[in-house]
């Protein structure tokens, strides 16, 4: 169970700086363990607690989370199974009692394997691998933007990609589709569109759809509910429409 809610956590608010914390374990102790020493971390702020993975992965689809403290040994969907599923965005730090998951763990691409029963000093130095982990990040979306470009990895290549030559981008579950000018077919990454949402600049895409984002400003057409790049159709969702309404309005003659 949820010990704070979403409507809890939009009346409180995330403090800036701050790491999103969510611990995921199917037992009582464990969970208020974590929590403890996540309210005596300055950097860290907890955002819930879910005593299984099927609920934290529904957590997650609703807001945003920078670092999971999750249990591997739990009913019905395990940690390491949670860790495949959700965004790179967020990082996982396994806390279990089983120390030969610790390959597999790494192999999830955790950022560490805290082993039961821990204290506080070995959370710690969990903890702020975290910190280091997204300062880099931080750094590194920056430079994209700064630099108008990015590389992707696609068939055993690192691909750079400008900024000018995306038409939109397609998300499809795990991967993604880079559609490029003069490009008949598109890039095809594993990286999640939520991803590249957050290094992209908001003046020049736009996500439009839960598996669109779009070049702003290679929209040709605005039909119907609809855009047009390139003669392919993208359907603007209810969710992201009065953003992109506001847009059209803000660069509109009339």
């Amino acid at each position: 169970m949820l010990k704070r809610t979403v409507v809890e956590l939009k009346k409180f608010g995330m403090e800036e700086g701050k790491l999103s914390c969510l611990i995921v374990d199917d037992e009582p102790m464990a969970l208020d363990l974590v929590e403890r020493y996540v309210l005596k971390t300055p950097f860290l702020q907890l955002a819930g607690k879910c005593n299984s993975a099927v609920e934290a992965l529904a957590y997650i689809e609703k807001e945003k989370v920078d670092v999971v403290f999750l249990d591997i040994q739990m009913p019905d969907l395990t940690g390491l199974e949670f860790a495949k599923v959700v965004p790179k965005s967020t990082r996982i730090i396994f806390t279990t009692a089983f120390n030969q998951y610790a390959i597999e763990g790494f192999k999830a691409e955790a950022l560490d394997y805290l082993l039961k029963p821990f204290n506080y000093a070995e959370f710690l130095l969990a903890a702020n691998k975290a910190k280091q982990w997204f300062a880099l990040w931080k750094k590194r979306k920056e430079n994209i933007k700064e630099n108008s470009f990015f590389y992707v990895k696609s068939e055993y290549k690192q691909l750079k990609i400008s900024f000018d030559e995306i038409l939109y981008i397609e998300g499809l579950k795990d991967y993604v589709k880079i559609w490029l000018k003069d490009n008949p077919k598109p890039i095809l990454t594993l990286m999640s569109l939520k991803s590249l949402e957050e290094v992209l600049p908001s003046d020049r895409f736009m996500r439009v759809h839960r598996s669109f984002i779009v070049s702003l400003s290679n929209v040709e057409v605005v039909e119907r509910g609809q855009i047009v790049i390139n003669k392919q159709r993208i359907t603007v969702s209810e969710q992201y429409k009065p953003q992109f309404l506001a847009y059209i309005n803000d660069n509109s003659l009339e």
